[in-house]
């Protein structure tokens, strides 16, 4: 998962998955991956934009992943973020997602949905993210990322939100709302 989420850094979700398929089946851990170096890495992954740095990344983290974490994710923001190609934001996602913490990661779906609706306004996705864990119940938490990623993706679209269909459309301080 680790893997996906540093490919998936300005990517499509389509292209991820097209490329991470034949890319796990041929090497499904840490140590495979670093065993098909970063020339074997580009192979599979040469259709994902910014390939040759994140390749240089992945194989980079297989290594720390290998050497000092037993070949293993940690658990552990800090650790994460010491990772090559590892942000605050896939820290987040792993955290939550594979780890079950009740964290928040700031895309920028998130970002534009939190600062139009008015839920947690903020600057920097930093900013959002503490905004969002003092609104959101912690019980949510683990799904709230997933949901307001969605609701950016299909309904709160960034050139033309899609503010008829939206379910918080009366909640929402958006003031150019569209609603056709």
């Amino acid at each position: 998962m680790l893997i996906a989420v540093i490919l998936s850094a300005q990517a499509t979700d389509k292209g991820v998955n097209k490329a991470t398929g034949p890319l796990f089946r041929a090497a499904p851990n840490a140590k495979k991956i670093l065993e098909l170096g970063e020339a074997g890495l580009k192979e599979y992954i040469k259709t994902i934009g910014l390939f040759n740095t994140k390749a240089k990344n992945i194989i980079k983290t297989c290594r720390i992943l290998v050497e000092k974490h037993n070949s293993k994710v940690p658990e552990d923001r800090a650790a994460l973020e010491a990772l090559p190609g590892v942000g605050r934001k896939t820290a987040n996602v792993i955290l939550n997602t594979a780890f079950g913490h009740p964290t928040i990661a700031v895309d920028t779906h998130i970002f534009r949905v939190a600062n139009r609706t008015g839920i947690a306004p903020g600057k920097t996705p930093l900013e959002v993210e503490k905004k969002l864990l003092e609104v959101v119940p912690e019980r949510y938490r683990h799904d709230a990322h997933h949901w307001l990623i969605l609701h950016g993706r299909y309904t709160c679209l960034a050139r033309k939100p899609r503010c008829g269909s939206c379910i918080i459309e009366d909640l929402c301080e958006y003031e150019d709302k569209n609603l056709d």
